[in-house]
């Protein structure tokens, strides 16, 4: 084996091993991708929905109770369902939220807070206590349709991801047939020795 032809192997070996670590690193850049899209969708938009639900249960009781003058409730458990709520904001917090969903969510805890406020203990005006609960619940439905919204997005990611990793498994096939002909051609090549005339 000349050292000409030692060269062009190197050369198409090397060729070839460039060619599949830089599909490599695209690949683990679009599944990396598609994690964080997965990892989003599980802990800021499912556990959201399911705060959200929770919260909307407990606003039922307290909406139930004034509507029905229950002051027992207000006297008794209204306190624990306090806390409830308390400790469902604070895990909302932990989330990511958006731009929107973070204006939206301070909203929700201002509503919140003069509901509470409304409870002294017992609500003395069920009809303005009824309607700061309404305009609770339209937080929530707000909040709830963020969810949705930014769940769609994430698999618009994923799916984008997932697309790109098909484009680039496709090219990096297509060039390695062209690479595996240029590489045949090169091994049997030999150029033509001239032959000394004269």
């Amino acid at each position: 084996m000349t050292f000409f032809t030692k060269i062009k192997w190197i050369l198409g070996v090397l060729l070839v091993f460039v060619l599949i670590l830089a599909t490599n690193l695209i690949d683990k850049d679009n599944f990396q991708r598609v994690k964080n899209s997965i990892v989003t969708i599980y802990e800021d938009r499912l556990v959201a929905v399911d705060l959200i639900f929770e919260l909307s249960q407990l606003l039922q009781k307290k909406e139930l109770a004034a509507a029905t003058g229950d002051t027992d409730f207000f006297n008794t458990s209204n306190q624990r369902v306090n806390e409830n709520i308390g400790i469902l904001i604070e895990k909302y917090l932990t989330t990511r939220l958006t731009e929107r969903e973070e204006r939206v969510f301070g909203i929700l805890q201002d509503d919140l807070a003069t509901l509470q406020k409304l409870e002294t203990p017992v609500p003395e005006n069920a009809e303005v206590y009824l309607k700061e609960i309404s305009l609770i619940n339209e937080d929530l439905d707000e909040l709830s349709k963020i969810q949705l919204k930014e769940g769609q997005n994430q698999m618009a990611i994923s799916e984008e991801a997932f697309k790109n990793v098909e484009l680039f498994t496709r090219i990096e096939i297509y060039l390695l047939i062209f690479l595996a002909i240029i590489i045949q051609v090169i091994i049997i090549y030999t150029p033509k020795k001239k032959s000394g005339g004269g």
